[in-house]
C-alpha cells in the first residue's frame, strides 16, 4: 500500500475531508491485528472470524456491523464506526474492541461482508456519534488580562512550594535516613499534599514516587536519594523559569505541571512531515483514567514521537493508530528540551509498510538516551527499536541480546516467554521502552508479520 502526502495546495482541512470520504476502504489484516488491545484478544479475534458464527452481517461507507452467536440465546450485537474507529458490541467485554469486533473486522478485510443499507440498530448509533462531533461548545469570551494575572498568580505559588520543598529537602536529607522506615511514608505523603496546594502536581508526583520506595528492597535508601534529588533538582529549576533557555524552560514546566493546550501546540509546535513507524503502544490505567502512550518514528527524519490518548473507564482509547503500521502526516512537538510528546495536524489512513523496520544496535540505543538524559534528567521513558535480538537468561531474570554481545535486562513484570518462541529460529527486530528498572517490549516484527507484546 503507497502512502501520500498531503497534496501540494491543498489545505490541511481539504485534505482531512479526503482522507475522511476514503475512509470506509476495507483494511488490511494488518491494520485489524494492530487494534488487538492484547496478545489474547488478537487470537481470540481470529477464532471470532468464521463465517458461520455471524448473521446479518452488513458494511455501509461509514460502518461495519453483524450479530455473532454467543453462549447465551441471544447473538451478540457489533457495529464498528470506521471512521474513528468505535467500537459497539452488547458482549460483557471490558476491552475495547472485544474480540467480536475484531472478528467482524477481520471477515470484513477478507471481502466476506457485503454492502448493505444501515439497520435499524445501526444507524441510531452513528448518528449519534455524528452529532456529538459536529456540535461544538460555545467558546467563552477570552480575557488576556484575567489570563495573564492567574498565570502570574500560580507561578508564585509554585515558586514559594518549591522554596518550602527545598528547604525541607536539605534538612531532611541532612539528618539521614536511619529513622525514614518508621514514618517517611506519612512524611513524604504529606509534604506532597502541600505541593498540591501550591499547584504543583510534578512535584508532589515526585515525592509520592519516593514514598513508593521507603523500605522496599535492600537497596531503598540508594533509590530514595536518587528520587529525592530529581525532585530537588525540579523544584531548583522552578525558581530560576524566567533565566532558563526556552527548550529546557518548556520541559521543566511540562514537569511541574503547568498544562500545555493543543492549540498552542500546534500554533507554535515544532512540524515535522514524515511516514510514521507506529513502532508500540502501551495501556495504562491510573487514578480512574485510562491512557495510552503510542510511540513512532519517522521512517526519513529518524525523529521519535510520543501521541498521547485518554479515556474514563468503561470507554474506548484511540485506536486509530496501531502499533507495526505508517502514518503519512505532520506533527506538532510539544516544547521541551527533548521533544518527544506530539499531536498530528494532518495524517492519511494508517498503511502497510512495504518492508519491516530496520532498527539500531542497543549501544546506540543507550547512547540516544544518554543524550537526552543529559537535556531532560527527569526523562522516565525512552523508546528504542532494535534489530537482531534474542532473550538471554542472567542471574537475576532475562534480558535482550544483540549480535554485537550488548544486553538489556526486561522489566522484573515483562513476560520473556512470547519473545522466547518469536526468536527460537533467529533473532528479530523488537520496539520497547527503555526505563530505569529495565526494558518493556512493545512490538516484535517476525517473518514479515507484527506481532504486539
Amino acid at each position: 500500500m503507497l502512502l501520500r502526502s498531503a497534496p501540494m495546495g491543498m489545505e490541511p482541512e481539504e485534505w482531512q475531508g479526503k482522507v475522511g470520504d476514503e475512509a470506509a476502504a476495507r483494511w488490511s489484516p494488518e491494520r485489524v491485528a494492530g487494534l488487538a488491545p492484547d496478545a489474547a484478544s488478537a487470537k481470540a479475534g481470529r477464532t471470532q472470524a468464521a463465517p458461520a458464527r455471524w448473521s446479518g452481517t452488513g458494511a455501509s461507507a461509514r460502518a461495519v456491523w453483524g450479530a455473532c452467536q454467543g453462549s447465551g440465546k441471544r447473538p451478540y450485537q457489533t457495529v464498528v464506526d470506521t471512521a474513528g474507529p468505535a467500537f459497539r458490541c452488547t458482549c460483557p467485554s471490558r476491552k475495547f474492541p472485544c474480540k467480536h469486533a475484531l472478528g467482524l473486522l477481520l471477515l470484513w478485510s477478507g471481502g466476506q461482508v457485503p454492502q448493505a443499507e444501515e439497520p435499524g440498530w445501526v444507524h441510531p448509533w452513528l448518528d449519534e456519534r455524528t452529532a456529538r462531533a459536529e456540535k461544538k461548545p460555545a467558546e467563552a469570551p477570552k480575557d488576556p488580562e484575567a489570563a495573564a494575572k492567574r498565570a502570574r498568580e500560580r507561578l508564585a505559588r509554585v515558586t514559594a512550594g518549591a522554596a518550602e520543598l527545598r528547604g525541607w529537602l536539605t534538612d531532611r536529607v541532612s539528618a539521614g535516613f536511619a529513622t525514614f522506615e518508621r514514618g517517611g511514608t506519612d512524611e513524604l505523603h504529606a509534604v506532597a499534599a502541600r505541593m498540591v496546594d501550591a499547584q504543583a502536581p510534578g512535584l508532589a508526583g515526585g515525592l509520592r514516587r519516593a514514598a513508593g520506595l521507603v523500605g522496599r528492597g535492600r537497596d531503598w535508601p540508594d533509590r530514595l536519594l536518587a528520587e529525592l534529588s530529581l525532585v530537588y533538582v525540579l523544584a531548583e529549576a522552578a525558581s530560576r523559569l524566567e533565566s532558563l533557555p526556552p527548550g529546557l524552560a518548556g520541559t521543566v514546566r511540562t514537569r511541574l505541571g503547568f498544562p500545555v493546550g493543543s492549540a498552542q501546540v500546534l500554533e507554535s509546535g515544532e512540524r515535522v512531515l514524515d511516514q510514521w513507524l507506529v513502532i508500540g503502544a502501551v495501556d495504562e490505567e491510573q487514578d480512574a483514567l485510562r491512557s495510552r502512550r503510542t510511540w513512532l518514528r519517522g521512517r526519513r527524519s529518524g525523529r521519535d514521537a510520543l501521541v498521547l490518548s485518554f479515556a474514563p473507564p468503561g470507554r474506548p482509547l484511540d485506536s486509530s493508530l496501531p502499533p507495526g503500521l505508517v502514518v503519512a502526516g505532520e506533527l506538532a512537538y510539544h516544547p521541551g528540551a527533548v521533544p518527544l510528546r506530539a499531536v498530528f495536524t494532518h495524517r492519511e489512513e494508517p498503511g502497510v509498510p512495504e518492508e519491516p523496520p530496520s532498527g539500531g544496535t542497543l549501544a546506540g540505543a543507550l547512547a540516544a538516551h544518554a543524550e537526552a538524559l543529559a537535556a531532560d534528567p527527569w526523562l522516565e521513558r525512552w523508546p528504542v527499536l532494535v534489530s537482531g535480538l534474542v532473550p538471554a537468561r542472567y542471574a537475576e531474570g532475562w534480558a535482550l541480546s544483540d549480535v554485537d554481545g550488548s544486553a538489556l535486562p526486561l522489566l522484573p513484570s515483562a513476560d520473556p516467554w512470547p519473545l522466547l518462541a518469536l526468536a527460537a529460529e533467529h533473532p528479530v527486530t523488537v520496539s520497547a521502552e527503555w526505563t530505569a528498572s529495565g526494558l518493556r517490549p512493545l512490538t516484535c516484527w517476525h517473518r514479515g508479520g507484527v506481532v504486539r507484546l
